[in-house]
């Protein structure tokens, strides 16, 4: 399988390149060059299988220069039930008789979804390095669950440093102590004097510059990585098939959104085959995909604009992985998203409405809605009320805007995003009582603190990132 760019740019190369790329050198994003398929037969016959093995066959097609035994390793070094504290890897979890589940996507290190691709990134990432004998610097930005995910994947990777970026007082009291807490050589936290899509737009700009890029080996973890997207796309067969529906039944998935990885993972496994039904992105007040799904208008929100939310790792007015949509809702044409996204890069408003595209847009099944914090802490609260059951913010925000769109007699399976220890004080005001958390993070906020903080800016960042390099050569 060979690889090109959102925006035109044929023969990225394969799997192992584009791992180890970030951005595509035009500044689009990598995507396999056709989307292969599973026939109804083919999915049957992957019903039974156990999480690794399910996560082979569905990834193997976009994967073919790994060696088959050597994919099959990684992919069961990763999915553990040791590592994932559940010998289902991802349970699904009906919510009584409701018709709603949770698909439970946050019981790894670091309690957060990216946990279920990031596992796998550090696997990868350490193959292929010393298949190459060569070293990565990842540069990546959080919101909030990535940043910890991606450390505890790479941690003890010799061949891989990560430096990662987030808005400076943005996150929870949880979500900064479990980044700044590390202490290892390998490992940089840099807050930004700004806010998400300010330490995005940092990452770009430095892989942006190609001379810089090259010679210090950046690398990206963030959900712009085609690795972290297909390793999601994963546990949405597997959903489906721990519900045990008849073949070709529908399922309805919603999902917390903010960079559209997590819920475009879920559309590519429903271009694989996958009978789903729905896709609800679920957005809060940071609406802007809200925004594109209900009138075909997609803005990117300034920095000034991004709302401070209590569901914060949603807090992000420019969602990247919407390329990647826009790129296939365009019929692949890499020129027509090299136009909208340079529309976009002006601040102009980029309105499918009216036109082909949005008919395209209509029949994929996307639909939006958004939730506000009173939203969330009635959400929260009723949850935990009828069902005994404590959920994060950013889950509550799914779940709100799931009920709205159920169908009769179709499951819909709202994913989990995080475990709700990470926002206890969201959770404390909305039910009156403290979520528990695993006994390895009891103290983590009275732990010390490692890291800078660094201005808006792209020299500043450079600078760090060269003088800490090389201070360790």
């Amino acid at each position: 399988m060979k690889y090109v760019s959102t925006r035109g740019a044929a023969n990225l190369g394969q799997f192992s390149e584009v791992l180890l790329m970030g951005l595509a050198p035009d500044g689009g994003l990598a995507m396999p060059e056709h989307l292969p398929t599973f026939s109804p037969q083919e999915l049957e016959d992957l019903r039974r299988l156990k999480y690794a093995d399910l996560a082979f066959a569905v990834m193997r097609p976009f994967i073919t220069d790994i060696p088959e035994a050597d994919l099959r390793r990684l992919l069961h070094e990763t999915y553990r039930p040791e590592v994932f504290h559940s010998p289902d890897i991802t349970p699904v979890t009906p919510l009584g008789n409701s018709g709603l589940f949770l698909l439970e996507l946050s019981n790894g290190p670091s309690l957060a979804f990216k946990d279920m691709a990031m596992q796998f990134l550090g696997q990868v990432f350490e193959y292929v390095l010393e298949q190459r004998d060569e070293y990565l610097n990842i540069l990546g930005a959080t919101s909030g669950d990535t940043g910890s995910a991606a450390e505890y994947a790479m941690l003890n990777k010799p061949r891989v440093n990560v430096f990662m970026l987030s808005p400076h007082g943005r996150m929870s009291a949880f979500q900064q102590a479990q980044m700044f807490s590390l202490q290892e050589p390998n490992i940089f936290n840099i807050a930004v004097e700004g806010v998400f899509d300010d330490c995005q737009d940092l990452v770009k700009a430095v892989n942006a510059d190609a001379g810089f890029k090259a010679t210090y080996r950046i690398g990206a973890v963030n959900s712009i990585n085609w690795a972290r997207v297909l390793a999601q796309a994963v546990y949405y067969f597997r959903a489906y098939f721990a519900l045990d529906l008849p073949a070709g039944a529908e399922v309805d998935f919603c999902v917390p959104s903010g960079n559209f990885g997590n819920v475009f993972a879920g559309y590519l496994a429903k271009k694989m085959g996958l009978p789903v039904g729905q896709l609800v992105v679920a957005s809060n007040e940071n609406d802007v995909l809200h925004e594109f799904f209900s009138t075909g208008a997609y803005q990117v929100r300034p920095g000034e604009r991004v709302a401070k939310t209590s569901s914060p790792s949603m807090d992000i007015g420019k969602a990247s992985n919407f390329e990647r949509y826009l790129y296939l809702i365009a019929g692949e044409s890499g020129e027509q998203v090299a136009g909208w996204w340079q529309a976009v890069g002006r601040g102009e408003v980029v309105n499918l409405g009216g036109t082909p595209h949005w008919n395209a847009v209509q029949a994929s099944g996307f639909v939006a809605g958004r939730s506000t914090h009173a939203d969330r802490l009635r959400t929260i609260a009723h949850v935990d009320r009828q069902y005994g059951r404590l959920i994060d913010p950013h889950t509550a925000d799914g779940v709100l805007v799931g009920q709205h769109f159920q169908r009769p007699g179709v499951p819909m399976v709202c994913l989990e995003t995080a475990l709700p220890a990470k926002f206890e004080e969201t959770v404390l005001e909305a039910a009156g009582r403290r979520p528990e958390r695993p006994e390895r993070f009891r103290d983590i906020e009275q732990q010390g603190r490692h890291g800078v903080v660094l201005p808006n800016d792209v020299q500043a960042l450079k600078t760090y990132i060269r003088e800490q390099l090389e201070q360790k050569i």
